[in-house]
């Protein structure tokens, strides 16, 4: 008994002696998860930081590098896609030279023709519309007499203020002629009630006629948009032109065509020498060719500027500088020119004396230091051009006209042949319209003819070499005489051509010319 009583006891110490090395064993692997070593670093975990999205920064049409970008983010124009503006944007993708060579022309006046588009608030599309005109050519000329890059016949120019004279065309002037464009353009907005197709089509082809088919559509029932219109041939594709072209511009990668870049910044300014200028002086102080600033001020029409105030200059913006500072140095030298290359035996005194000039004034213009000269050397040679004094000698010229009564039978036809003078010449002379009818009895003045006051004491002969771009009336008025005395002094009554390198007799006042 005592045996098994010692038995048991043994066996509970021993059941208690095992659960406890087995709780030991438990704590000390729950402090091996748990206690970290003392002798262990511990590492700070870096907390997750996400990187910042890069910013984009969207630019104005102002801030693009590209003025044709400018223009077509700015175009909200709704394009239709129908037959007529798929037929030219076709033809302009398919002759992709044409707006190239458009490209090249409009570098110089995109960026002027945006800005003034912008600043009246007007579709920008408008600023493209000299592409359909003109092909952005200043120097274009219609068969319906519509002249310059906005295409503007004489009577509207008249009308929006583009003065017209042998000297100045104002429709061909870059700066005025937009202006007197978009004017005209907002006058026919406002007179088609908003409708800037309807608008654009009278532009083209005049508001009455547009007004004309809007009535009879509207009188048969049919639309008046300008789609259903009526409309002549040139005028139905005008619109379509126009969309069809910005259509292009708006989407360059759709259509696989990219117009070459015109930088979005100024490229030219107005620059008033305050004086009348030959253009090629004005070409040399610039520092540019002649038929680059022929180019951009294609308004002059006898190779210098107008003697009336009509003077302002386009120039490259970043040859201004230049042309002032070379201008200011200049000043008292002649602005109208003639080109003499040197011959053999010819001094620069020789020189000055038959062209009526001054040994000073030809060394300042050629930048000459001596008075050597080389046989074959190209010499700008200045003289005056219409003075105060010339103008103060015409006003003492008494024009006396001739008159003839009309005839039974008469026309104007027959009485110019008669007086051996134009149909023009009398209307003009006689303010007569196209359709005037002649009365018998009526008199008409025939002639005008110049009778001056003083002698002809002081007059001189000389001897002129006509150079490019001479024609008659440029000589004549250069020197102050008349077509009709250069054609007697040379024996051209019969001539109608002169060429370049012919000498010209020349008789004239030289107290009218001064160095």
């Amino acid at each position: 008994m005592k045996f098994k009583i010692l038995l048991a006891s043994v066996l509970v110490i021993a059941g208690c002696q095992t659960t406890k090395e087995t709780t030991q064993v438990d704590t000390n692997q729950q402090n091996t998860v748990v206690e970290q070593p003392t002798n262990t670093s511990v590492v700070p975990v870096a907390p997750i930081v996400k990187k910042p999205q890069p910013v984009v920064v969207k630019l104005t049409p102002q801030q693009q590098q590209d003025v044709w970008d400018r223009i077509a983010m700015q175009i909200t124009t709704k394009i239709p896609n129908n037959k007529r503006v798929q037929y030219y944007r076709n033809w302009y993708l398919d002759n992709p030279r044409n707006l190239e060579i458009i490209a090249q022309r409009a570098q110089p006046f995109l960026y002027y023709i945006t800005e003034q588009v912008e600043k009246r608030g007007m579709p920008l599309e408008l600023a493209l519309l000299p592409i359909v005109e003109s092909s952005f050519d200043p120097h274009a000329y219609s068969s319906m007499a519509a002249a310059g890059l906005w295409q503007i016949i004489p009577d509207t120019g008249r009308r929006f203020g583009l003065k017209q004279n042998s000297w100045y065309d104002g429709r061909r002037d870059v700066v005025k002629s937009t202006t007197a464009a978009l004017n005209l353009l907002e006058y026919l907005n406002n007179k088609f009630d908003g409708n800037w197709q309807q608008a654009l089509a009278a532009y083209n082809t005049g508001e009455g006629r547009v007004f004309s088919a809007i009535r009879k559509n509207r009188a048969e029932g049919k639309p008046t948009d300008y789609w259903a219109l009526d409309l002549p041939k040139e005028t139905s594709s005008y619109v379509p032109k126009l969309y069809a072209v910005a259509d292009i511009i708006m989407h360059p990668k759709k259509y696989g065509f990219h117009l070459a870049p015109i930088s979005n910044k100024p490229v030219i300014e107005i620059v008033k020498p305050g004086v009348q200028m030959d253009l090629s002086i004005a070409a040399k102080f610039a520092g540019i060719s002649i038929s680059e600033l022929k180019d951009l001020n294609p308004a002059y029409r006898r190779g210098v500027t107008a003697p009336n105030g009509l003077n302002q200059l386009l120039l490259p913006i970043d040859k201004v500088k230049r042309f002032k500072r070379e201008l200011a140095q200049n000043r008292n030298a002649s602005m109208v020119t003639h080109h003499h290359r040197v011959k053999a035996g010819e001094s620069l005194g020789l020189i000055a004396e038959r062209y009526h000039s001054s040994i000073k004034a030809i060394q300042k213009i050629n930048k000459l230091k001596t008075t050597n000269l080389r046989i074959g050397q190209s010499l700008t040679i200045p003289t005056s051009p219409i003075s105060l004094v010339n103008r103060q000698h015409r006003a003492a010229i008494k024009v006396e006209a001739q008159h003839y009564v009309v005839q039974s039978g008469d026309s104007l036809w027959s009485i110019a042949r008669k007086h051996k003078t134009s149909i023009n010449k009398l209307k003009q002379l006689n303010r007569l319209s196209k359709n005037t009818v002649l009365q018998k009895g009526q008199r008409l003045k025939v002639s005008t003819t110049a009778v001056a006051k003083k002698t002809t004491a002081g007059r001189k002969t000389i001897s002129y070499t006509i150079r490019s771009g001479d024609s008659l009336s440029v000589i004549a008025q250069r020197y102050d005489v008349s077509v009709a005395e250069i054609k007697k002094w040379n024996n051209l009554a019969n001539s109608k051509y002169i060429k370049q390198g012919q000498q010209l007799k020349l008789i004239i006042d030289n107290r009218k010319v001064k160095a």
